[in-house]
């Protein structure tokens, strides 16, 4: 216990007489609005004029803002939210704004319950039906006399999961309404999000639309000087740190807040090593070190079923047969919840794990056709079996399953072998 004492003394005593790398640490994480945004003047003064007839009393258009992840969409619109709260106080105006992002509520009744909770509402976290928690929030929005913008950040995955029957009623409340009105401010990282909704929503909703495109490499740079101006202090990042940053985010879709990460981590990795300066290398460190949390993080918050579909695929491979269709997946999948107790799930829902799977990037899954068979999806696994070992190297039984031998894939392994024989 001393040493382990001593040893965190050193790391403690290292750590605050090393170099100063961060000035304002919170100023490169993707929730920090900067005061000013560049490259996004265009869309910051559009949103401006959509909103401002709230200054006056009157209901604001609705408004459905789509763009990549990245590219600025969440922060322009809090940056302009922040202003229009800050003029609406100095007219008098009777302006409320509540933001809900729906991947983090997850379901239509939290996100009701959210925004009853930001009028004051007590909403249970769960026992009511949606039509109540409904009605409940529209009578106090109706009693308090306000103009309300709602905020719904990340929408696709809302409507993707649930369907979209909230945003009918959100888009039909100001018939139901006397003394208040109430105005959306979507976002979406979908751009093809507007296929998933009903034609009646679509045309209340979508009165206003702005596009978000991706960022040019000039463009993150500029970016990136101009938030590292707070972050760091001075001669801590070097030009070509800035320059290969700012590379690699334009590369992969123009994605600012990937560049931000890239630099915070970089910073992190440069403040433990006792170093004075983020250099190239430690842009590429980073660059490995968050894919390697990204997938990992993923792996490790799949469902127990979509485990063992990855598990049944990682034992493919291992068996080395390249690709594979739903089928075999299917029949390795039920050989491992044989093997451990649970009861499998159809092959039907099997199929959509599988799709799942591969929007994540962790499969690669291709539809083929089988001719008067029908059609079916070959499938790939996507990372290598050394990152899915890495990654449930701690959980006990999906551990010892990535070393099972399941009976279907020794006899397919025979056949193959046979074949090659003959």
């Amino acid at each position: 216990m001393v040493l382990d004492n001593k040893l965190l003394e050193d790391v403690f005593n290292n750590f605050l007489e090393g170099p100063k790398i961060f000035k304002n640490r919170d100023a490169i994480r993707p929730d920090y609005i900067p005061q000013y945004l560049p490259h996004r003047e265009e869309q910051i003064i559009r949103i401006g004029h959509i909103l401002a007839p709230v200054l006056r009393g009157f209901r604001g258009s609705n408004l459905f803002i789509y763009g990549k992840t990245g590219t600025g969409k969440t922060a322009v619109v809090k940056h302009v939210l922040e202003h229009l709260l800050h003029k609406s106080r100095e007219v008098n105006s009777p302006i409320f704004i509540s933001y809900v992002n729906c991947r983090i509520s997850g379901t239509n009744y939290r996100i009701l319950a959210d925004l009853g909770a930001d009028l004051g509402i007590k909403i249970p976290f769960t026992g009511l039906a949606t039509n109540e928690v409904y009605s409940r929030f529209k009578t106090s929005l109706d009693l308090q006399k306000i103009l309300m913008i709602v905020v719904l950040d990340e929408i696709d995955t809302l409507v993707k999961d649930h369907g979209d029957s909230i945003l009918y009623e959100l888009t039909r409340i100001n018939e139901l309404l006397k003394h208040s009105r109430l105005s959306i401010v979507g976002i979406s990282n979908d751009i093809m999000f507007k296929e998933f909704l009903d034609p009646r929503v679509l045309s209340s909703l979508s009165e206003e639309e702005v596009i978000f495109r991706p960022y040019m490499a000039p463009e993150i740079r500029d970016i990136l000087l101009d938030r590292t101006k707070i972050t760091f202090y001075d001669d801590v990042l070097s030009e070509g740190a800035l320059n290969i940053c700012s590379a690699l985010a334009a590369s992969e879709h123009g994605d600012a807040r990937r560049a931000l990460s890239l630099l915070r981590v970089a910073g992190e990795l440069v403040e433990r090593e006792g170093s004075a300066k983020i250099l190239e290398v430690h842009i590429r460190q980073a660059q490995k070190k968050i894919e390697h949390d990204r997938v990992t993080m993923i792996l490790r918050t799949l469902t127990p079923h979509s485990r063992l579909v990855l598990c049944g695929m990682f034992l493919i491979k291992k068996a080395k047969i390249s690709t594979s269709i739903t089928g075999d997946v299917y029949e390795v999948y039920t050989e491992l919840c044989g093997e451990i107790g649970f009861e499998p799930l159809t092959q039907r829902r099997v199929s959509s794990l599988i799709s799942e799977l591969d929007i994540m990037g962790v499969f690669n899954a291709r539809l083929v056709s089988l001719g008067r068979y029908g059609r079916t999806k070959k499938i790939r696994l996507s990372l290598t079996n050394s990152t899915i070992i890495a990654a449930y190297s701690e959980d006990p039984w999906l551990k010892n399953l990535l070393k099972f031998k399941p009976k279907c894939l020794l006899s397919k392994m025979m056949n193959k072998n046979a074949a090659k024989t003959r």
